[in-house]
């Protein structure tokens, strides 16, 4: 379908990144126009600008920035973005009716994305790797990335050979650099690499510093131990399991969960992936740790068992989404953290506010489904007592918040 043209006045900036005009026909969405411009609008991509700049437009540092589908601020200044991104958390707590304060936003430097998913696709001509294109399921080639660490962007042409040596059509790349190396995990590959593409998938991994090549959840080549530090303990990640993606968000998220559960002595660290609070919290607290991902959980207690230094951790499997804890069994119970997916913690987050656990802290990518599950605590006797902002996915339209939440005191 083809866009009708059209001349907007730009008057503020949405959830999205993109400048919203209010038009006769309800408001117009105007991907990468900031406000004060006025715009001619035709199609998809760059409008066609008509005014002056707003004075808080910038040169995007990335050339792939309007073809790319992951960045959608990179034309923003800093101030212009620092405020947008904490606007979308202050806009998802005032459409639950919680007009509370939220702390500025905390930064994390470009190049600092330790995590990445990239597609590789067979086509003419050889193997396409990079991103989606916008609004599309078209790929492009990568070239630059201005958000990944540079031990990730330098390896994109050892990581295109990776696929080269599988079979699949189109194959998933999840990268994660660890101190022993990038640790691959490709799926989607088709079959198993013959002996030939197993040696020379050996030959690509030490020629480009690469820890472990997993391959539709097998193991095929480990050089080395693709362990992280976390609360002093050692953890090797599942392959292409969940890992915070910037390290330096995670030690402010880390920090400000310790932070609020200081005083407790026994804590509850719900949704727990692979222990990324589990073993900071350890440090002072016995800890339940509880996830429906096996395999996380299992490399949380292999984790925990060569671990020094820590208070007792129990694990347990299970889907806090359908199962959730019940007061009775959160009795005893100082703090709770909870750190679910984009979907939220509503059914947890409903027995909690049912509980007398004094300190709840919620971890979220999400700020709509924070909003509502902090409406419920909220209304199930809790004060909200900060919320903090957390630019972990930087240029993106996501960003992650720490809310936490304590009982008042008869």
């Amino acid at each position: 379908m083809t866009t009708r043209a059209q001349e907007v006045d730009i008057a503020r900036l949405g959830a999205q990144g993109d400048g919203i005009a209010d038009t006769a026909d309800g408001p117009r969405y105007v991907p990468f126009a900031l406000p004060g411009e006025r715009v001619r609008v035709s199609g998809p991509g760059f409008p066609e600008l008509l005014s002056a700049p707003n004075p808080e437009r910038r040169e995007p540092p990335c050339r792939h920035f309007g073809t790319c589908g992951g960045c959608v601020a990179q034309h923003m200044s800093e101030p212009l973005y620092e405020s947008w991104k904490r606007g979308i958390v202050v806009e998802a707590l005032r459409q639950h009716g919680l007009d509370v304060g939220v702390a500025p936003l905390r930064r994390v430097a470009p190049g600092s994305r330790r995590r990445a998913v990239l597609k590789a696709r067979r086509e003419r001509g050889g193997i396409v790797l990079g991103y989606h294109r916008r609004r599309s399921d078209e790929l492009f080639v990568v070239e630059e990335c201005p958000v990944l660490q540079p031990a990730i962007v330098s390896r994109l042409a050892g990581l295109r050979a990776i696929a080269t040596q599988l079979a699949g059509r189109e194959i998933r790349l999840t990268v994660l650099t660890t101190p022993a190396g990038l640790d691959v995990t490709a799926n989607g590959a088709g079959a198993r690499p013959d002996a030939r593409a197993s040696a020379e998938l050996a030959r690509l991994a030490a020629g480009h510093g690469i820890a472990r090549i997993c391959i539709d959840g097998e193991t095929i080549i480990e050089r080395a131990r693709p362990a992280l530090t976390m609360g002093g303990a050692g953890v090797e990640p599942p392959p292409g399991g969940f890992v915070q993606a910037v390290a330096e968000a995670e030690a402010e998220m880390v920090q400000l969960v310790v932070t609020a559960a200081a005083k407790a002595k026994r804590v509850a660290d719900l949704f727990c992936g692979i222990g990324t609070f589990t073993f900071p919290l350890a440090r002072r607290a016995r800890t339940l740790a509880v996830d429906d991902n096996e395999e996380a959980v299992a490399a949380l207690a292999a984790a925990a068992r060569h671990a020094q230094g820590l208070k007792p951790i129990e694990t347990k499997v299970r889907d806090l989404f359908r199962i959730p804890l019940s007061p009775r069994e959160l009795e005893g119970f100082d703090a709770v953290v909870l750190d679910p997916a984009r979907s939220g913690a509503e059914a947890q987050a409903q027995q909690l506010a049912r509980s007398h656990v004094p300190v709840a802290i919620c971890v979220s990518c999400n700020p709509g489904t924070l909003a509502r599950d902090a409406r419920i605590l909220l209304d199930g006797g809790y004060v909200l007592e900060s919320v903090t902002p957390i630019d972990q996915f930087l240029f993106s339209a996501h960003v992650e918040a720490i809310a936490v939440f304590r009982r008042e005191r008869n």
